[in-house]
C-alpha cells in the first residue's frame, strides 16, 4: 500500500532514537514508502467540519544526534490522510482528551491509531477494572477512610495517581511507614481525582513484564528490573530491560483481554504483568518495541503496520 501517514506525537526532536516505539514506528512507514508528516497536538485545529494540524512532512533516519529532517510547516487536512497515529505521551489529561475529541471526527474515514474514542474510554489504569479476576487487590477512591482500611487489610501497599505516567508520585508503603496521611495531603493539593492503591507485590523486585499486544495477540514481552531501592521499574526512573519469555499465565491474560482490545480497535497495546497480575493496560503511547526488537530478534513495528494495512484492506 501506498499510505499518507501522520503522526501525532512529542516534537521528534526530544526522542530518543534508541528506546523509542514512535521513532521505529515511523522508521518502518519509510520502509515501505509510505509519506510521512509530523505534527504535535497542539497543532490540532477544528473548523467548519474540517479538522487540519499545522504539520511538516518528515523523513527519519537512525543517527544520532541528526536523526530526522522536517519540510515546510503547511495546515494539513487530515481526512486527507489515510491513517494517523495518536503516539504523543500522556499525562492522560484535558488536553489528551479534546485531541482524542478532534479525531473522532475524522475517524474511521481515517484510519486513528488507536482508536480516539476507545482511547478516551480506557485510561490505563481503570480499563483494566474490566478484568477484575486478574488484578491483585485495587482500590480506587480519595476517600481517606476507605484507603486506611484497604491498607490495614493489605499492609504493604502501592499509592500512585489515576492519571499519572512514567512512574511519577508512585510511592511504596510498608505496614510500618508513617507518611500515608502526609501523602494523602500532597495529592488533595494537587488535583481532586482518584487514587489507585493496590497491595504491593514483592515480585517486582523480579522485574515488571511489558507485554505488546497487536491487535489483541501477544506479540512479544521485555522484563523491566528496578534498581537497587526502588519500588519502579519504568524505564524513566532507571528500570533496566531484560530478556523474557512468555508464560502459560501471560498467555491466559493476553487470551483474556485480546478479544476486546481487538473489538475496540486498539491495534497497538502494552500491557503490565507483575508476579502473574495485570497491573495496567497502556494504550495511549505504550513503549516497549525497540527492547523486544534487540532481544527477540523482530521487527514489531512492521506486525503492526500489517495489522494496520488489513484494518485499511
Amino acid at each position: 500500500m501506498a499510505l499518507r501517514v501522520a503522526i501525532q506525537m512529542d516534537h521528534v526532536s526530544t526522542i530518543d532514537i534508541e528506546g523509542d516505539s514512535t521513532f521505529v514506528l515511523g522508521l518502518e512507514a519509510q520502509r515501505r514508502g509510505y509519506e510521512l508528516w509530523h505534527y504535535e497536538h497542539t497543532g490540532l485545529s477544528h473548523r467548519d467540519g474540517r479538522v487540519t494540524a499545522r504539520s511538516e512532512p518528515m523523513e527519519l533516519r537512525r543517527q544520532k544526534g541528526d536523526h530526522f529532517s522536517l519540510g515546510e510547516p503547511v495546515d494539513l487536512d487530515l481526512s486527507d490522510m489515510d491513517v494517523v497515529l495518536m503516539r504523543q505521551d500522556p499525562p492522560f489529561d484535558m488536553s489528551y482528551i479534546a485531541a482524542t475529541f478532534l479525531l473522532e471526527r475524522i475517524h474511521p474515514e481515517t484510519l486513528v491509531v488507536n482508536d480516539p474514542v476507545e482511547v478516551r474510554n480506557a485510561p490505563e489504569k481503570l480499563f483494566m477494572l474490566r478484568f477484575p479476576d486478574l488484578l491483585p487487590p485495587t482500590l480506587i477512591s480519595r476517600d481517606p477512610i476507605t484507603i486506611r482500611a484497604f491498607r490495614a487489610e493489605q499492609g504493604d501497599i502501592i499509592i500512585k495517581p489515576l492519571f499519572g505516567n512514567g512512574g511519577a508520585e508512585v510511592f511504596h508503603l510498608t505496614p510500618e511507614d508513617e507518611n500515608l496521611n502526609a501523602l494523602l495531603e500532597m495529592f488533595a493539593g494537587i488535583n481532586n481525582e482518584p487514587l489507585m492503591v493496590q497491595r504491593y507485590l514483592p515480585e517486582v523486585r523480579d522485574g515488571d513484564k511489558r507485554i505488546i499486544l497487536v491487535d489483541g495477540i501477544a506479540a512479544g514481552a521485555t522484563n523491566r528490573v528496578p534498581q537497587a531501592g526502588e519500588a519502579r521499574s519504568n524505564m524513566h526512573v532507571g528500570g533496566r530491560p531484560e530478556p523474557i519469555e512468555l508464560t502459560a499465565r501471560d498467555r491466559e491474560i493476553c487470551e483474556a483481554i485480546g478479544p476486546e482490545l481487538r473489538e475496540r480497535g486498539l491495534i497497538f497495546v502494552g500491557i503490565d504483568v507483575i508476579g502473574g497480575y495485570l497491573t495496567e493496560i497502556n494504550v495511549t503511547s505504550p513503549t516497549g518495541i525497540q527492547e523486544i526488537n534487540r532481544f527477540d530478534g523482530v521487527t514489531l513495528e512492521a506486525d503492526i503496520w500489517d495489522a494496520i494495512e488489513k484494518r485499511l484492506a
